[in-house]
């Protein structure tokens, strides 16, 4: 199953307003630390920094997800998207600990910020990117399912935070509370590490092919077995690469039926799940019931 020409126009147009993004609050950022010399805007510069690097990397995996299934790659290349989760997890767990440094250094050794309400409009800036790149990913996830897109809008949903947290920070600074700005630091590195630990696992789960949610996996079974001539249904496997998601079960049938009317009872088995599923391929064995029972006998 491939994507359709609006999935992969939806994760072009997300991955490059990602990168958009990116580079914007990079150069803004870069300008405002300089300034002022906060370590809440170097947590924000340094985050903004490896937002441009992993959504970089979005980019050229979504590209490469997006190729259709070769001889070489039978099930597609939509795992690249759990690559490049990982090497954004690294990335982020990275900026925590040099934004954590930073933040203790300058506790050792208090330091007053400067520029600090031209480092707000910067924040004010970041916000408003952030919220309208949000929204777009956000349609884009409902729409595609993408893993890839999804750590990305996971990441930017702390930059909302972080950046937040910041504006915060520049405020009580510009009115002489300047040690507040190390502890927002310190606050921030933690957060964004606890979001590399959730980017790493959902990509990890992938990657590992664990098994779709319990319920999900139930309802796909009482689809298959409410299609007319379905005696039951069993050994139902799941798993997702990228956006698509692989199904495979047994399906139990009479054993008088003919060859042509057992494939066509499996095909509306697999089109109910698949109506039901618009991401699932769908791969349906027909078993003999009498063999069934035999096996369980």
């Amino acid at each position: 199953m491939t994507s359709t020409p609006e999935h992969a126009r939806l994760l072009r147009l997300a991955t490059r307003a990602s990168v958009g993004v990116a580079c914007v609050l990079i150069v803004t950022k870069a300008i405002a630390w300089w300034l002022s010399g906060s370590v809440s805007m170097l947590a924000g510069l340094t985050d903004s920094l490896l937002d441009g690097v992993t959504s970089l990397l979005n980019l050229l995996a979504v590209h490469y997800a997006l190729r259709p299934a070769d001889d070489d790659h039978r099930y597609g290349h939509g795992k690249a998207e759990s690559l490049s989760g990982m090497a954004q997890a690294l990335f982020i767990a990275g900026s925590a600990v040099l934004i954590a440094f930073q933040a203790f250094q300058r506790l050792q050794h208090p330091e007053p910020v400067g520029a600090p309400w031209l480092s707000i409009g910067v924040i004010l800036l970041s916000l408003a990117l952030t919220v309208a790149l949000l929204i777009l990913q956000h349609r884009v996830i409902r729409e595609t399912g993408s893993n890839a897109v999804r750590a990305d809008s996971l990441h930017y949903r702390s930059d909302l935070m972080l950046n937040g947290s910041i504006l915060i920070a520049l405020i009580l600074a510009g009115f002489g509370f300047h040690q507040v700005d190390a502890w927002f630091g310190l606050g921030i590195a933690a957060y964004i590490l606890w979001s590399a630990i959730q980017i790493a696992r959902e990509s990890f789960a992938v990657l590992m092919d664990e098994e779709l949610p319990p319920e999900v996996s139930q309802h796909m079974l009482e689809l298959a077995c409410g299609v007319p001539g379905v005696l039951g249904a069993h050994d139902l496997r799941t798993r997702i690469s990228g956006s698509h998601w692989f199904v495979q079960l047994h399906l139990e049938l009479p054993g008088e039926l003919s060859l042509s009317v057992a494939h066509g009872i499996s095909d509306q088995a697999a089109d109910a799940i698949h109506q039901a599923y618009p991401r699932a391929e769908v791969l349906v064995h027909a078993d003999p019931q009498e063999v069934v029972k035999g096996a369980k006998a």
